[in-house]
């Protein structure tokens, strides 16, 4: 990239706005790519198929911007029955351009002297003394700061993009993990570097995705607390007391839903500069702690699937490191199945999902789910953000309960596929290697366990599992057994081949053909004993 100057000429006066300027990258429905303003996205959300971001963190933030703004506006539902009425008329969302334009061009400035966009101007006197590179801004990019001990990364002159920094700056306030701030607290309190965990850190995040933006947006708007409240545009907008840093916040609850989905969890102050071709850049950066809300579950965690800890205490599904997303998929089914009220109790009152018939001897029928469940989580490794981990689900009205049963029943018969290779490699690995010291044993037992490779080439599979169930129709009596058959059939086949592929790399000789044969041998009886899922013996689940 190329290096911008540093200041801008005296006299000239920096503004960048998001409503007029190109910033929401969007899929279009004929598969063309473009930047948006946030009026244009409004106004045509019904032509665009997806956001198009840099990461899926990213992506989510963005969507709760315009959530926001939806909220702000008044362009949402008034219940639960009007909600039915606009996911039926597609209602248009031009009401939300509508309103951005009447808005202050003033609190829409990413640069404004004393009110930037999304930001604190209270940081100016700091950003001077302690301001970084803009890889401090970018989640991916800044680590916990001890990514390279001596800081170098975030020095890095590396100008951003304003609209680049406008969508990072959105990330932090929504995902930026907890930690301590790379600033003095001497002018503002010391608990200005106590960074708190963003509003949608630890969590994992359910979007329900449609055919369109516009139909996305929809489905995930909801009955406001507020509806016409104004949104967070700055940390020093006129109206709105916000916490200080000379003692320990406390938190908050939200003033209404715009607050909710533009609640700024970080403060963040951006330097302007112009780059080679005069378009305007930013070069440096600050970011201190933020606000921390008070969320009540039922009002501002409407999304939430709650799952229990080893200890038995519920929360909402978290990212984890050692169990893929997919296979916590039920808990989403389950959601809109059992859920009384809310997101998930919404998706359940649609009418039941109806393929399209053809409309002459050459037309083909809709194929594939009307909805998809997107999950999205932040896995952090303590202050350390490690990976974006997220996957779609399938959705069509009407098949809560077949798909709950399929992504529980397909997630079962994979870790009992799984706990087997893990203990037919330690079978092998005793007979193979009798004499074997404790500090080798988890290098060679590595070496024979087939879960590593298992585990990521499952996931295609059990997608195909749900798309086969809907494609089938809820009309089918059981659309499940038979796919879930022929789906266990598909994995005890790879997971056989990945085994032995494992105990092939053993060497020659009566011992370690022993101890392929016993490894071997516990894997196929117990693919076909009395306690393997019942898929697995080619018969139905009772349950």
């Amino acid at each position: 990239m190329h290096e911008a100057r540093s200041l801008i000429p005296a006299g000239q006066r920096t503004s960048w706005d998001p409503r007029s300027q190109p910033c929401i990258p969007a899929v279009a429905l004929d598969g063309s790519v473009a930047h948006h303003s946030l009026r244009a996205v409004f106004i045509q959300a019904d032509d665009l198929a997806a956001l198009d971001c840099a990461s899926p963190g990213e992506t989510v933030a963005i969507f709760e911007y315009l959530l926001a703004i939806c909220f702000a506006s008044g362009t949402c539902p008034s219940s639960d029955e009007d909600w039915s009425a606009w996911i039926l008329d597609s209602r248009s969302l031009t009401s939300a351009a509508d309103w951005l334009l009447k808005q202050s061009a003033e609190s829409w400035d990413l640069f404004h002297a004393t009110e930037p966009l999304a930001q604190n101007s209270e940081l100016a006197r700091d950003l001077r003394k302690s301001g970084t590179g803009t890889a401090q801004l970018v989640i991916e990019h800044a680590g916990d700061y001890n990514q390279h001990f001596d800081h170098h990364h975030l020095e890095r002159h590396n100008p951003l993009p304003a609209a680049d920094a406008f969508r990072a700056t959105l990330t932090q306030h929504v995902y930026g993990p907890y930690g301590r701030a790379r600033m003095s607290g001497d002018l503002l309190g010391a608990k200005i570097t106590n960074l708190a965990a963003g509003r949608l850190t630890g969590r994992i995040r359910v979007v329900a995705l449609g055919r369109t933006l516009g139909e996305t947006l929809r489905l995930n708007l909801y009955p406001p607390d507020g509806p016409g409240k104004p949104l967070n545009t700055s940390w020093t907008t006129a109206g709105f007391e916000r916490r200080t840093f000379k003692e320990k916040p406390k938190p908050r609850k939200p003033r209404s839903s715009a607050d909710l989905h533009s609640s700024l969890g970080r403060s963040v102050l951006l330097r302007p500069a112009l780059g080679p071709h005069g378009q305007i850049m930013v070069d440096q950066v600050l970011i201190g702690a933020g606000e921390v809300l008070e969320l009540d579950p039922a009002r501002h965690l409407q999304d939430a699937v709650y799952s229990e800890t080893t200890n038995g205490v519920s929360k909402p599904l978290w990212p984890s490191p050692s169990r893929a997303l997919w296979q916590e998929a039920h808990a989403l089914y389950g959601a809109v199945k059992d859920t009384r009220t809310g997101m998930y109790a919404r998706l359940r009152s649609l009418l039941p999902y109806q393929r399209a018939e053809p409309e002459g001897p050459y037309q083909e029928t809709q194929q594939g789910a009307p909805y998809q469940l997107w999950a999205v989580g932040l896995l952090a490794n303590k202050t350390l953000p490690v990976i974006w981990t997220h996957g779609a689900y399938p959705y069509a009205p009407g098949m809560a309960a077949h798909l709950y049963r399929a992504s529980r029943r397909g997630s079962i018969i994979a870790e009992h596929i799984a706990r087997t290779l893990k203990n037919a490699a330690i079978v092998a690995a005793e007979t193979a290697f009798p004499a074997m010291k404790a500090a080798e044993e988890a290098g060679q037992l590595a070496r024979l366990d087939a879960r590593y490779a298992f585990w990521p080439a499952a996931e295609d599979p059990f997608h195909k599992l749900l798309d086969e169930v809907i494609d089938r129709g809820f009309e089918d009596d059981d659309p499940v057994s038979a796919p879930l058959i022929a789906y266990a059939m598909e994995l005890v086949n790879m997971a056989r081949t990945q085994l032995l592929q494992r105990l092939d790399t053993l060497p020659p000789g009566d011992r370690n053909h022993q101890a392929r044969a016993r490894g071997v041998q516990l894997f196929e009886g117990a693919m076909s004993g009395e306690r393997a899922p019942a898929e697995l013996r080619g018969e139905t689940a009772l349950d």
